[in-house]
This record gives C-alpha cells, structure tokens and sequence, in this order.
C-alpha cells in the first residue's frame, strides 16, 4: 500500500491515547472510515489499548461529545467521524454548519486536536468513494487520522 504521508510530517503514534467519535447516521459510510482511522493509528504506532471510540446518533452530536471528551484530559487528540449527503431540504447546511463550528470551538477551547473527518457530498456515491475499504489512500479516515498524529506532535513540539 502506498503511503499518503506529507512529507517531513511526524506521524508517530508511540505513548498517543486517540478517541475516535463516529455518527451512527450513514453508518455503512462512517464505519468504513472509522475502521480505516483505527488501522491507520496502528500502523503509526498507536496501541491498540490506547484507542478508544464513541458512537453518536449523527455529525450535529459530534461536538459536544469531542469536547467532553477533550476536557477529560484522557486523551491527546480525537478523530471525529460523520457523513452528511445533501438532499431537498436546507437541513444539510444546518448539519454541517453546526457540526463543522462546533468542532472548532471544542478543539480551540480545550487545546486539544480534533480532526475534522466529516464527509459532506451531494450524493452516496461520492460518499463512497471518500471512504472505501478497497481505496485507503482515498479514505478520508486514513487522512484525519495522519492528521491527528501530525497536530499531537506539532503541538508536543511547541511545549517542548
């Protein structure tokens, strides 16, 4: 498998405790994604007992169970997981909007990196194709996962 690593990025997971919040809604989507998370943290290093995932009912939960667990000061950075695929109504913009600044604010107020894993498409079969078993270089749980090693490191780094 080829690598999608940045070059001179730090990815190592060693002594990284990680949750992974995923949304149950468009579960088939997220849980591809999250599973790719999970092998990509293992791969970087990451101890299987210092993963942990949480399981919401959809992407507008997100951020108050990241920022709950980012208060808990139990982990060093979290992955969240969601997939929103437009249809009629305005309640896509509503969703993503909310979720995409709730994100935010939970990662800036607690100092802790969260990784933005929501997909957000017009249609399934773009969400398919962002988080497919058989592509993992195109899986977008792989990216937030290097993405979430790499903000750890940079942010130990900067404490130094």
């Amino acid at each position: 498998m080829e690598q999608s690593y940045t070059s001179g990025a730090d990815y190592s997971g060693i002594n990284a405790r990680i949750a992974i919040v995923s949304a149950r809604f468009n579960g088939h989507i997220v849980e591809a994604m999250r599973a790719a998370a999970h092998t990509t943290l293992l791969e970087n290093g990451v101890s299987e007992n210092n993963i942990s995932s949480v399981h919401v009912p959809g992407a507008f939960e997100l951020p108050i169970v990241c920022k709950t667990i980012a208060v808990s000061n139990e982990y060093h950075g979290i992955i969240a997981l969601g997939c929103v695929i437009r249809g009629d109504t305005p309640h896509f913009d509503y969703v993503c909007q909310g979720c995409t600044s709730g994100i935010m604010q939970a990662s800036l107020d607690t100092d802790v990196p969260i990784a933005f894993g929501l997909l957000t498409t017009n249609t399934v079969e773009q969400a398919q194709s962002r988080s497919s078993s058989d592509d993992l270089d195109n899986n977008k749980g792989r990216d937030v996962a290097l993405c979430v090693l790499e903000m750890i490191n940079t942010l130990r780094s900067i404490h130094k």
